[in-house]
């Protein structure tokens, strides 16, 4: 696993887009918050989280660039 990016889930509506789009990810990618680390395809997961800060996301695989371009909407820049 290793760190990707930081992404910053603002709305329902982008919480339920970020997961439709990683759960068809073949690899595994969780999101990290302090000290708590969640399955990113877990809806339920997610919402366990504080949703006010940035939350780092981090992936089980080598190419990313397909990924980080389908939820470019909520990566932090």
């Amino acid at each position: 696993m290793k760190k990707v990016c930081q992404i910053k889930l603002g709305t329902i509506n982008e919480v339920k887009e970020f997961v439709n789009i990683v759960t068809q990810c073949p690899y595994e990618v969780d999101l990290i918050s302090g000290r708590y680390t969640i399955d990113a395809k877990s809806l339920m997961g997610i919402f366990s989280l504080d949703l006010t800060r940035p939350i780092d996301l981090a992936a089980d695989t080598e190419d990313v660039e397909d990924l980080l371009q389908k939820i470019d909407f909520c990566v932090v820049k």
